[in-house]
């Protein structure tokens, strides 16, 4: 037996035997009758038949299949005036039963909704055996366009008086008068055609077969991107129309070739298409429209796909659902989500007032919810491409927001998350900080994930106080902080520590040391070091022996950073004596000094007078491969201005040009101050007329220096031979001690109440904060 795929010529009914014997329902010229209608499902030893009535009064169905050859069963199915079926069946190879389906689709959401696509490859790829496979496929369609009852009635009528009898006697069907079409046969036949004479060579011995038949080709040839098949089909039957007499093409046709057109990209053929329906006196019903404006979306024309939904209105025809989510596809494309959600108020104010949805065939209440959800899928999807574009749209975003809010509709979780891992700029922080605030009020979970994106964001922004918001609500509200949470925080307290650290801000690095404890973040030698090295820029030596003491008792470990701060911090303090207890219990644990901590002690041992300690530590250094810098010597030279040495301060400037390093402007304006102030003018005239010499642009100081000793010490010096003044350079900013500024710097909010000095001791609860 081979493959069967049977359309109905004019009958109502179908019958596929020669599969066995059994009871079957049957009818004879208008009289049904069904044999045990309340079962849903019978089996049988040897039984095949299948039947379907097209009437639209009958609404009932049933088919049962067996054969010792295959497994198979039978259903009966009921209650839908739209069926399709399709009934495959696979030889036994075995103990085990071989499959057997029965797949139906009700109410294809398709062109005109009145076929079924033939695709004989999928079928057949199911068993992997084309010639076990025995295929039906039945599809029954009303030939009209479902708003005449009048038409329907008369179609109705014809069918009933073109009846057949159909007869089951000894497990055989007799059908009289009826005719089967093979339509995939047929199609195939005319794949290849191009001209309404081809088609003509293929069915001029055929009689005329149902429009319905040349419809479902049509769809075919678009599937298999065979167009001019569909075209050539479409011409000959005008053709036959004008000489023949035969029906031409009718609504369905054309939607279908118009389909076809659509889903192969040749639109420069929809005029053609449009004209000859005009010619032919068939006016578009709104599955016409419906495809024009999918055309129009397809190309790239939004105002004309547009203007057809207003076309429709205007030909008084009610828009389909179909229509309006093409409407709403339409401002997607346009990524207008203002447009998309205004347009969806006004439906939804039509619709509350009834002038939407008086269609009995269509359940509008369903469909107004799936338009309302595609409309928030619409806007979030625009709001999404907003955010990924270049150059800042946080503003309209917002605005969107904003306006869904006051129309209505609020996207869900997904959408809000998924819009926050779109926010990945600087200036999308705000929209990134307002969705995590509706996610928060409106949902009881957030994605940790999300919440870590936030922090990063915060941090990229240079938001770091609110990043360490969203870190809180972690430990409060859950969900509980992972190790990159964890991190994420961290580094922005670093980014916080090192700001205060370079600007000497010491009170907000110790509040920020407070912080960390209070939520659980131990800091590290790197978030100590910081604070340390604030406390020694802003000579806080109190301050940075409580800062060194806690370090300790919070278990971490002093490194060379952290003594040389604190070192600093004594040798600015002048506690000379507390600096070197420091420099030895340094040694005494193996921590190695580097060149900051020698050049530290230097200054320490000027301080107390005790040059030759000096010349130790530099004997130490070379010992162990560490050469001083232009640093070390000028913080020598300096200790030795600032104790009034000026000598000695000339000589370790002699020493430092043996040594090949070259002084630079710090060497020579600290050294001419120096001489200056210790009544050598002279000395300090050559000093500066030597520094002019090699390039170097001192300061109004150290000229200053030199005419105010010459003039006091009477000394006959040319000033005009030390050129002009040199011009007033840049202030150097103080080191900043308030905390406005590094609220400022930070974006951390500001305190109204004083830094409390008990704050360096123990870590304020923040209650008292």
């Amino acid at each position: 037996m081979q493959a069967l795929s049977i359309w109905p010529s004019k009958g109502v009914s179908w019958a596929v035997h020669n599969l066995g014997s059994s009871s079957v329902p049957s009818r004879r010229r208008g009289r049904r009758k069904l044999r045990n209608p309340e079962d849903s499902v019978c089996h049988g030893r040897s039984l095949g038949f299948l039947w379907v009535s097209s009437s639209s009064r009958s609404d009932r169905v049933g088919v049962c299949c067996r054969s010792p050859k295959f497994d198979s069963g039978c259903g009966l199915f009921s209650g839908y005036s739209k069926l399709q079926i399709l009934l495959l069946c696979e030889r036994k190879t075995g103990p085990f039963a071989a499959s057997f389906a029965v797949a139906w689709a009700l109410e294809q959401q398709a062109i005109g909704n009145e076929f079924v696509k033939e695709n004989s490859k999928s079928i057949e790829g199911l068993s992997g055996h084309g010639e076990d496979v025995y295929c039906l496929k039945v599809d029954e369609v009303s030939n009209g366009n479902g708003n005449d009852n009048e038409e329907e009635e008369e179609e109705e009528e014809k069918e009933k008086e073109k009846e057949k009898e159909v007869v089951v006697e000894n497990g055989e069907v007799i059908e009289e008068k009826s005719r089967n079409v093979d339509v995939r046969a047929l199609a195939r036949s005319l794949e290849l055609a191009t001209t309404a004479d081809d088609v003509e060579e293929v069915l001029k011995d055929k009689a005329h077969l149902p429009l319905q038949v040349y419809s479902t080709m049509i769809r075919g040839f678009g599937t298999d991107k065979r167009l001019d098949a569909a075209m050539a089909l479409v011409e000959w039957l005008k053709r036959k129309k004008e000489t023949d007499g035969f029906e031409g093409p009718n609504l369905f046709v054309y939607n279908s070739l118009l389909g076809a057109v659509k889903q192969l990209g040749k639109f420069e053929l929809v005029e053609k298409v449009m004209n000859n329906m005009a010619q032919e006196g068939i006016l578009p019903n709104v599955v016409t429209y419906n495809t024009l404006m999918a055309i129009y979306l397809e190309q790239g024309r939004p105002v004309e796909a547009l203007n057809v939904l207003e076309e429709i209105e205007k030909n008084n025809l009610s828009p389909s659902p179909v229509s309006y989510s093409t409407a709403l596809l339409v401002y997607r494309r346009m990524e207008d989500g203002h447009g998309a959600l205004k347009f969806f108020v006004e439906f939804r104010d039509k619709y509350l007032k009834g002038d939407i949805g008086k269609d009995a065939h269509e359940d509008w209440e369903s469909e107004f919810d799936k338009l309302e959800n595609f409309t928030i899928r619409i806007c979030y999807q625009v709001m999404r491409r907003w955010l990924v574009k270049n150059g800042n749209q946080s503003s309209i975003v917002l605005k969107l927001l904003a306006d869904m809010d006051y129309a209505g509709l609020q996207p869900g979780r997904a959408e809000y998350e998924r819009l926050v891992w779109a926010c990945t700029c600087e200036e999308q922080y705000v929209v990134a900080k307002e969705l995590y605030t509706r996610i928060r009020q409106r949902h009881n979970d957030i994605s940790l994930s999300v919440c870590n994106h936030i922090i990063w964001l915060m941090g990229k922004a240079k938001k770091w106080w609110a990043a360490l918001e969203i870190y809180e609500d972690l430990l409060d509200k859950g969900p509980k902080p992972n190790n990159l949470s964890y991190e994420l925080v961290v580094s922005h307290f670093n980014i916080l520590l090192t700001a205060a650290r370079k600007k000497g801000i010491w009170r907000w690095g110790v509040r920020l040391l407070n912080k960390m404890e209070e939520k659980g973040l131990k800091p590290g030698s790197r978030e100590w070091n910081a604070v340390l090295v604030a406390c020694s820029k802003a000579a806080e030596t109190s301050a940075a022996v409580e800062i060194f003491r806690r370090m300790v008792e919070h278990g971490e470990k002093p490194t060379i950073i952290s003594y040389g701060a604190l070192l600093s911090a004594l040798e600015k303090g002048k506690l000379y004596d507390e600096a070197f207890q420091v420099w030895e219990h340094m040694v005494k644990v193996g921590v190695e000094p580097n060149l900051y901590a020698y050049t530290t002690m230097t200054s320490i041992c000027i301080g107390q007078g005790k040059l030759q300690r000096v010349d130790a530590i530099l004997q130490e250094m070379e010992t162990l491969g560490i050469e001083p810098t232009v640093v070390t010597y000028n913080a020598i030279i300096s200790g030795c201005a600032r104790n009034g040495l000026s000598s000695a301060a000339f000589e370790w400037f002699h020493r430092m040009k043996v040594g090949k390093i070259q002084p630079n402007e710090i060497t020579y304006e600290m050294l001419i101050q120096a001489l200056a102030k210790d009544g050598k003018p002279r000395l300090a005239f050559e000093l500066y007329s030597r520094a002019q010499n090699e390039g170097l642009n001192l300061s109004t100081k150290a000229y200053d220096a030199v005419i105010r000793s010459s003039q006091v010490h009477g000394a006959t010096v040319d000033v005009s031979l030390l050129g002009a003044r040199p011009p007033e350079k840049n202030k150097r900013l103080v080191t900043r001690k308030t905390l406005s500024e590094f609220c400022n710097l930070a974006d951390v909010p500001r305190r109204a109440k004083p830094f409390d000095r008990k704050e360096i001791y123990l870590p304020q609860s923040e209650g008292n904060q």
